[in-house]
């Protein structure tokens, strides 16, 4: 079989490929197994990409701090990890969250994972636990002292890593 009728059938759900996960109203155990994998390796690269936005709306005087430094030093990390470690330490932290978050996010089932919109709006709703939740319950600044424009940076962030874990993007057809 050459290349590019294997890619064919990779696509058009004929082998183990996207579509062919995308086109089972049910998965296996073991395909299961591995779409919750793969869905965690997407959550700690969105993640990762979210790092990048956060380092742009913190330098642009957006947002002062970044969760994930407010809880590392609300943490107790700082009195643990030495100074030129700490934001190592913290963005393993953050981006180990994102594999858990991108784990549930693959654990939802498939015809909602599918859908455009479900991961822009699975890392709104995360953010939303974060506001509502984790930062009152941490005793973090950003809790009691709120500014609109941080909001919609952590907002935009948030969607960003949705967007991100959900892979929204057509498969190219060969």
């Amino acid at each position: 079989m050459t290349a590019t009728a294997q890619s064919t059938q990779w696509v058009e759900g004929n082998g183990l490929g996207p579509a062919h996960y995308a086109s089972k109203a049910t998965l296996g155990p073991q395909d299961r197994g591995r779409e919750v994998l793969h869905a965690s390796l997407r959550g700690m690269i969105a993640a990762a990409a979210m790092t990048g936005m956060r380092a742009l709306t913190t330098s642009l005087g957006l947002v002062r701090a970044t969760p994930p430094r407010a809880i590392s030093d609300k943490s107790g990390l700082s009195r643990i990890v030495p100074d030129k470690r700490r934001r190592a330490a913290t963005e393993l932290m953050h981006w180990s969250y994102g594999a858990q978050g991108g784990a549930v996010f693959g654990l939802l089932p498939d015809r909602l994972r599918r859908r455009s919109w479900s991961g822009p709006v699975y890392g709104l709703l995360l953010w939303l636990g974060f506001e509502a939740v984790v930062a009152p319950r941490l005793g973090l600044e950003e809790a009691r002292t709120p500014r609109a424009v941080e909001r919609v940076a952590l907002a935009a962030d948030h969607a960003l890593y949705g967007f991100v874990l959900s892979e929204m993007r057509r498969r190219p057809r060969h």
